[in-house]
Order: structure tokens, then C-alpha cells, then sequence
């Protein structure tokens, strides 16, 4: 049986995207910070794994794949999905905790968690396994006023080149899921209205998370010597291409 970490498993994308493997008979850790969100995610399947977990602390994301890899005897994938925002805002009215706060999730833990996997996919034997970063549309072009986030997420593609390079070595392949308006609870804004690049509120397309998870899985499920490097998916009609 496969397995497969997924952070953020809590809620969103993480969580739609955990029930999906663990329906198509994959072992999944669920890392996040709520032990209860993880719990309800799991839904008292036997092949998941509960992983409480904050991502930008290192020595609990080290101790946290420990356990995983000792459980399951190796670490097929880590699905690296944990992330956050900050409110919209020109860039003298974020603050320096509400950057580093951003940071501190968006890049910090996507590190710490790829630090982790990569070193027990290296170590394993046979070597090798598979991340999935979750970028985003704005690892290509910013949203209005979103300074921090945008910068966070063009850092996890500089993340994803380094490790699809580094992991040549060890059959690691590194890809990038850059996701567009999948309604969760953080894209609820979009059906109600949120600023276009010329400053007007607009409400924007969605598209049903369910088709974020049938993506990662897809991508999962490629044999090693196969990586799908960079994949957009996102609602058809949302103002993306042409952004701006």
C-alpha cells in the first residue's frame, strides 16, 4: 500500500485532497496543527495517520515524518500543501509580524517539510519518492495587493527547481500543483467579490476542490521516472491569463 504525507490536512485542499488517497487505498499522514480538524478528516479510517504538527517548527515536522516512515517502512510522497494569507493590503500597510507570519508557513514549513521527506526518500531503500508542492496562480502573476503571498509562492517554485534538480540523483521527483480558485474556506471570498487588478471588486468562477485532489492523485501515481514539473489548474473563466 502506498503511502503519502499531506500537510495542512485540516481543512480546504488538504483535507478533500487526504480522503481522496485514502478512497483509492493509499496510507496517508495527516499533518496539521488541530488534532481534532485531523481526526474529522480521517473519519476513523484505519489507513490514516493523525500527525498534530506546526509546520514551521522544525523538530516537530522532523519527529512527525519519523513516525510516519516508521510505521509505514518508507515514504512514497509527501503532498507539501500547508499554507497561508494575510488580509489584501498595499505594501506599507502590512505589517513586519503579518510578512514574517506568511513566511513563516508559506516557505519556512514547505521547506521543512521537503527537508523531511527528502531525507528519508535519500535514506530509504530503494531510494527515491515523490513531493508535490502546492503553489498557486500567483506563483505566476499577483493578485491586487498581495505583496506577501505573491512572494511566498514564487519562492515554492524556486523550492520545487531545486529539489526536482537535486533529487535527480535519488529517483525524487519534484512537481508543482498551481491551483486557481478552488472553492474552500479560503476561496469563499471569490463568490462574493474580491479586487481585480484595476482595483474593482468582481465576483469570481470556482471549481469544485474535488478536482484538485484527482490532480495530486494523478500526479502521485506516476512512475518516478515520469514527473508532471509544473501543472495549472484552475477554474476555466476565472481572470487569470490576461491578468492585469
Amino acid at each position: 500500500m502506498p503511502s503519502i504525507v499531506i500537510t495542512g490536512a485540516g481543512s480546504g485542499i488538504g483535507r478533500v485532497t487526504a480522503r481522496r488517497f485514502l478512497d483509492a487505498g493509499w496510507q496517508v499522514g495527516l499533518i496539521g496543527r488541530r488534532e481534532a480538524a485531523l481526526q474529522e478528516t480521517a473519519d476513523h479510517h484505519e489507513a490514516a495517520l493523525i500527525l498534530p504538527c506546526d509546520v514551521t517548527d522544525a523538530a516537530q515536522v522532523e519527529a512527525r515524518f519519523s513516525q510516519a516512515a516508521q510505521q509505514w517502512g518508507r515514504l512514497d510522497a509527501l503532498f507539501n500543501n500547508a499554507g497561508r494569507n494575510v488580509a489584501t493590503g498595499m505594501i506599507d500597510e502590512i505589517s513586519l509580524e503579518e510578512w514574517k507570519s506568511i513566511l513563516d508557513v508559506n516557505v519556512s514549513g514547505m521547506f521543512l517539510a521537503a527537508r523531511a521527506a527528502f531525507r528519508q526518500m535519500r535514506t530509504q531503500t530503494p531510494c527515491g519518492g515523490r513531493i508535490i508542492n502546492n503553489g498557486s496562480i500567483s506563483a505566476h502573476a499577483p493578485r491586487y495587493g498581495s505583496s506577501p503571498y505573491t512572494t511566498t509562492k514564487h519562492a515554492v517554485t524556486g523550492l520545487t527547481k531545486s529539489l526536482s534538480l537535486d533529487g535527480r540523483a535519488f529517483s525524487i521527483a519534484c512537481g508543482q500543483i498551481d491551483i486557481g480558485n478552488a472553492l474552500t474556506e479560503m476561496a469563499e471570498a471569490m463568490t462574493q467579490g474580491v479586487p481585480q487588478a484595476d482595483g474593482h471588486i468582481a465576483v469570481e468562477p470556482v471549481m469544485d476542490a474535488s478536482h484538485v485532489a484527482e490532480q495530486v492523485l494523478a500526479m502521485a501515481n506516476l512512475p518516478l521516472e515520469v514527473n508532471a514539473q509544473f501543472v495549472t489548474l484552475m477554474a476555466s473563466a476565472m481572470p487569470f491569463v490576461g491578468r492585469g
